[in-house]
């Protein structure tokens, strides 16, 4: 079970367990660590907007041009930003550090 390791506005740092398949912002949003995923992870939103820890981002995948897209929407973008619903968790995963970014 992989677990995420997110870090809340706040600088408390919550670890989550999850299993495979679930993606990053489900496990905030059911977590509530101010994750929303308005859209419910269809990408026509950019609430679910996490930054990935530099040393994790290339194993997360860089983002499509659709995600690139509803990025631009996100507020506090960073080179290592990603929608949450596009990265989906898997063993390789495991230990994924994030940033729940604050909302302006």
């Amino acid at each position: 079970m992989p677990t995420i390791i997110f870090t809340t506005p706040d600088g408390k740092q919550h670890d989550v367990s999850v299993d495979d398949g679930v993606t990053v912002m489900e496990a905030g949003r059911d977590a509530n660590l101010g994750i929303e995923g308005t859209c419910g992870g269809c990408l026509s939103c950019a609430t679910c907007h996490v930054i990935v820890d530099p040393d994790w981002f290339a194993k997360t995948g860089g983002p499509n041009e659709d995600e690139e897209d509803m990025l631009d929407l996100a507020f506090g973008l960073t080179e290592t930003s990603r929608l949450g619903c596009q990265i989906e968790m898997s063993d390789e995963l495991d230990g994924l550090r994030l940033t729940v970014p604050e909302d302006m």
